[in-house]
């Protein structure tokens, strides 16, 4: 048994839950090592406090789930066949009777909770959130190494798209550039959608990508990850084309202040509300405030955003062994759009930043 299950199950018996019932790929792939998108499908990891678990999973990728290394049983279903039934068997072959089971609340729907209802009647249903976003909250030696090479490829990618902007070329010119030098470094899945945005574009916060060409004196935004062995990395850079006016440098230096005090506070010890509010006030002070309209930043790993929040009300104390990303941004409509954004790993002395592209304002003629 490895040690994740070994931790999910120790708090089970803490808790007296019979069963849990995880569900979203992620957690799956967490505690299992398998991981796959079943679309419509139903995939269920099935443990037990000391009974064998098992995982549950389309019949067509039963292979796959031994290949990634999971030796426990399979319970692969057809596209004809009620997996429900076959879930009900196992369960009633290693338990007599469940009064608690720890379900994915946030992630299971209401149909699957409606037949898991019908197996267990009696059961009680309790969340299992909390306990997963704190195991995979503090990461380990071999998840740190994959991150680094995440956040590598995510700085290469900056440093190419930086080298993309020219004159008159558009949005989605510079994005696919991006894409394809990454693919020619073999990576195959983005963390999420590239931004490439430029001029009044990019004061939009998650803006879209299009034909906004390139013009002198634009600030061009670059927020994108890759994914590595299911990790994701997460980096936005603000670079200037041509000279830009004293305003938006003001912004641009007032962003890259905020950012690097933040940087400065994270360490272990400290509250989530801290780091933030130490970016949050610095952008406040300088006229600000009203345009830093999301938080501080937010945990990364297996999903770009997971556990914990940075925000302002959140007062959970930092831990050695979190990663999380800090992005302060001033989005000023018509004016200027800026955000930085590093990737760091929390040591015992402090944050290392997983993220190494330079943060100093640059002037690309």
């Amino acid at each position: 048994m490895n040690q994740r299950l070994e931790k999910l199950q120790s708090w089970m018996k803490e808790n007296e839950i019979e069963v849990s019932f995880v569900t979203s790929s992620e957690n799956v792939f967490y505690m299992s090592g398998f991981y796959t998108n079943p679309h419509e499908r139903l995939l269920a990891l099935v443990v037990f406090q000391e009974a064998e678990p098992f995982l549950v999973c389309p019949a067509m990728e039963i292979h796959d789930a031994k290949n990634a290394g999971w030796n426990h049983e399979i319970i692969g279903f057809s596209d004809i066949d009620n997996p429900w039934e076959m879930i009900h068997r196992s369960i009633q072959s290693r338990m007599d009777s469940i009064a608690k089971v720890a379900i994915e609340k946030e992630h299971m729907n209401v149909e699957r909770y409606e037949n898991l209802m019908k197996l267990f009647p009696n059961a009680k249903f309790v969340p299992a959130e909390e306990k997963l976003r704190f195991l995979r909250m503090i990461k380990d030696e071999k998840e740190l190494k994959i991150l680094e090479e995440a956040c590598s490829l995510a700085d290469y990618a900056i440093e190419f798209g930086v080298s993309e902007i020219k004159e008159g070329k558009s949005e989605l010119d510079v994005l696919n550039a991006i894409e394809y030098a990454l693919k020619q470094k073999g990576v195959t899945e983005m963390s999420f959608s590239t931004m490439v945005l430029t001029g009044a574009n990019a004061a939009s916060p998650h803006g879209t990508p299009g034909n906004n060409k390139i013009q002198k004196g634009d600030l061009v935004l670059f927020d994108l990850g890759v994914v590595v062995d299911r990790y994701c990395s997460d980096i936005t850079r603000t670079v200037a084309y041509g000279d830009i006016n004293d305003k938006q440098k003001e912004i641009y230096d007032t962003v890259l202040k905020a950012q690097l005090a933040a940087l400065e506070v994270s360490k272990p010890g400290v509250t989530a509300q801290e780091v933030d509010l130490t970016a949050r006030r610095i952008i406040a002070d300088a006229g600000y405030g009203e345009y830093f309209p999301h938080r501080l930043g937010h945990g990364l790993g297996i999903s770009v955003h997971e556990y914990p929040s940075l925000t302002e009300t959140n007062p959970l104390v930092i831990k050695e062994g979190m990663v999380y990303t800090i992005e302060p941004g001033i989005y000023v409509p018509g004016i200027a759009g800026v955000r930085i954004e590093d990737d760091v790993y929390i040591t015992a002395n402090g944050a290392r930043t997983l993220t190494k592209y330079p943060k100093e304002l640059q002037i690309i003629q």
